[in-house]
């Protein structure tokens, strides 16, 4: 496994391996490697007779006050999880190298962008779909793999992938749990001890909502049995607890077919956000 920091490097490699007439998978991230990021991995293996993992802290998708400092990394740590994996190459480039002096373009998404995580992050996914246009254009793989925890990032890509004719597979892989429920996150580093333990209630809230769910409950009932759990833990602050068409993001109704239960919470100073997504055909 190599490690490479540049676009002319990642393009000649994966020019040799279409002289093969290999197929490429590609899963972006953001580094400080866990179990939910070697699922996408060991997913993008199987399936593919090259991948690529990209570790690159994205700075673009970060707004003001928000952690892009204090974001946990960790390359050594990250390529030994990456080669135990088998993954065949990491692309770990510098800022710069991603947005050269003077960059002035960017790719921008109405609608799906509005809600839920977009509300309070509003510069988030002109960010997230730039870097990942630019993966998708450096590399050019045939799959491109996403965790279902970030489901509205994965809507969007896969939306974005739709209208801009990328000519690619978005792959959805899912959330992948600590013991304990609580979904695994790069952030749930920055939790102390007595907030890992009040963490739970994001986790307990989302068991909840997919119970009710199942059981065809009214939304709006779903929404406040969610919230009143949520606010019984002191240290919790609730961001927003939605029930949405997974496709859309628009509100839904029970009888959506795909329908995502998500919720973003602080934790202290730590957001965390989970979701469910519940088929009823």
């Amino acid at each position: 496994m190599k490690i490479v920091k540049t676009v002319a490097e990642v393009r000649s490699i994966v020019k040799e391996w279409r002289k093969e007439g290999l197929t490429v998978g590609l899963v972006p991230t953001m580094g400080y490697l866990h179990e939910g990021h070697q699922s996408l991995i060991k997913r993008a293996v199987e399936e593919n007779d090259k991948v690529v993992v990209s570790v690159f802290v994205n700075p673009t998708q970060f707004g003001p006050n928000e952690d892009y400092e204090d974001y946990p990394r960790d390359i050594d740590k990250d390529a030994v999880l990456c080669e135990n994996t088998g993954a065949d190459l990491i692309f770990n480039p510098e800022p710069e190298e991603m947005y050269p002096e003077g960059n002035c373009s960017y790719i921008n998404m109405t609608r799906l962008t509005d809600v839920l995580c977009g509300k309070t992050r509003p510069i988030h996914f002109k960010g997230v779909c730039t870097v990942c246009g630019k993966l998708f254009h450096i590399v050019g793989p045939d799959r491109a793999y996403f965790g279902e925890k970030d489901a509205q990032q994965l809507a969007v890509i896969r939306r974005m992938v739709k209208d801009l004719n990328f000519d690619l597979t978005i792959v959805g892989c899912p959330i992948v749990r600590e013991e304990d429920g609580l979904a695994k996150s790069s952030r749930n580093t920055y939790l102390n001890e007595k907030e890992r333990v009040a963490a739970l209630v994001v986790s307990k809230s989302i068991f909840l909502g997919r119970e009710m769910l199942e059981k065809k409950a009214p939304v709006e009932d779903i929404k406040k049995a969610m919230r009143d759990l949520i606010e019984k833990e002191p240290l919790a602050k609730i961001d927003y607890v939605e029930i949405v068409d997974m496709d859309t993001l628009l509100p839904a109704e029970t009888e959506a077919d795909t329908i995502l239960c998500a919720v973003a919470v602080y934790i202290g100073k730590t957001r965390l956000i989970d979701n469910c997504i519940v088929y009823f055909n």
